[in-house]
């Protein structure tokens, strides 16, 4: 499924909501998103890699990692975990650390919900501003990236 900016209210103009179902168990979808061991090696857009200095996986932890683009971009990003409900919900809020860009904070929100046999993933981004949401869309291909990142974890998950 392709993102989508769903309106709920006064928050709309600032969301990016972005869902994918994911053939797989949500206990193993939860694993794939919560375990260092496992994230390096689907987090990002395609043909992004990643260097993970710090996973705290707990309330108040950080979440500290370097997404390396195909072009040698390095796009540095610090996030705190603000809720963990296991395995529905993570919460938590994202810094960018791209110089020049202090924009590009927002608020996320997964959501992990068993549809049948699969997982639905629904990942909520909310920005403090329009300005800040439609900037990370259009400089830093937000949507897409997103749609791309959930499709990794799809094929990441399917051959484990």
């Amino acid at each position: 499924m392709d993102a989508q900016l769903q309106n709920t209210g006064s928050t709309a103009d600032r969301e990016i909501v972005i869902t994918r179902l994911i053939d797989a168990p949500r206990e193993l979808v939860w694993e794939v998103m919560t375990n260092p061991e496992h994230v390096v090696h689907w987090w990002g857009p395609n043909c992004f890699t990643n260097t993970l200095e710090k996973m705290d996986f707990r309330v108040g932890g950080e979440w500290n990692h370097v997404m390396h683009g195909p072009d040698g971009t390095n796009y540095p990003n610090k996030s705190v975990y603000t809720a963990i409900v296991k395995p529905e919900r993570i919460e938590l809020s994202n810094g960018g650390r791209h110089k020049g860009d202090p924009d590009a904070n927002f608020d996320a929100t997964w959501t992990f919900e068993v549809v049948g046999g699969q997982t639905k993933v629904t990942i909520r981004l909310l920005f403090s501003t329009a300005e800040a949401r439609n900037m990370v869309i259009e400089k830093y291909g937000a949507v897409e990236g997103g749609n791309q990142t959930l499709a990794r974890l799809s094929g990441y998950v399917s051959k484990i």
